[in-house]
Formats: C-alpha cells, sequence, structure tokens
C-alpha cells in the first residue's frame, strides 16, 4: 500500500488536483487499485453544485488516470515522467459520487507500446460501479 506522501513520490499532482489518498493494491506496469475518500471540503464540491454537491465526472476520470499513473510511472524506465491523457473512450457515468463516499478507482493496462497505452478504468463507490472508461495515454517529459 502506498499513501498520500509515496503517491506524490511517483506523480506531480499536488492540491487541489491530486485525487488519490492511497494505492491499496498494485503490479508496477499492469494494475492499480486506488482510493479518495470525499470529505465534502474539497474546492470542487463548492461550485458542482452549491446546494447539491457531486463531484464532477471529469474529475472522476481523472481519479482513474491518476491511479493508472501510478502504476505505469512505478516502472523504472518512466520514472521522474509524467503521463499525459492522449484520449479518453466509452466513458459512462452511473451513479452520483457525494461528499462522504469512498471512491475506488481500479486501472488495468491492457495495452502499451513504448510511452503509449491504454487502460480500463473502473470507479466505485462500496460495491456500485459509478463510472467507467477507456483511457488512452502518454508518457512524456
Amino acid at each position: 500500500m502506498l499513501n498520500t506522501e509515496q503517491i506524490k513520490q511517483i506523480i506531480p499532482h499536488r492540491n487541489p488536483m491530486l485525487l488519490l489518498d492511497t494505492i491499496e493494491e498494485m503490479i508496477p506496469g499492469e494494475s492499480a487499485t486506488g482510493v479518495k475518500t470525499l470529505t465534502g471540503k474539497e474546492d470542487f464540491f463548492r461550485g458542482h453544485f452549491p446546494d447539491f454537491p457531486v463531484m464532477p465526472g471529469v474529475l472522476i476520470i481523472e481519479a482513474m488516470a491518476q491511479a493508472g499513473a501510478v502504476a505505469l510511472l512505478s516502472l523504472p524506465e518512466f520514472k521522474g515522467k509524467i503521463g499525459f491523457f492522449a484520449g479518453i473512450d466509452e466513458a459512462k457515468f452511473k451513479a452520483k459520487v457525494l461528499p462522504g463516499d469512498t471512491l475506488t478507482l481500479k486501472v488495468e493496462i491492457t495495452r502499451r507500446k513504448g510511452p503509449i497505452g491504454v487502460g480500463e478504468g473502473k470507479a466505485y463507490v462500496g460495491e456500485k460501479l459509478v463510472a467507467k472508461a477507456k483511457l488512452t495515454f502518454a508518457i512524456g517529459l
């Protein structure tokens, strides 16, 4: 398991854009399971929406991508690099993510050729699937 400080040693994200608290499981270069507990104090809840706070879908996708980036950037050949989005496909949102929820992000890298690849991400609250997407990435810098 990786804590927030260990995650920050692998990916360059910082608050307010770091959307992982821990990595619970990981096979470097292959898969990762990350967790984000939403307190309700996150900045995005103030404006999305003031009377009915909901985590924006695009940030759920970003949280998935960060979990995948931890798996990839844990490989020695990618140490110190940054993972960039190259595409998001087949994104589906199945349920709202609310303050107080614990979001579990599971990403499996399904294809990779050099610094370009594809991962399949799924986000859960408890056992309930709340979002999924295919993520195309490019490792750079």
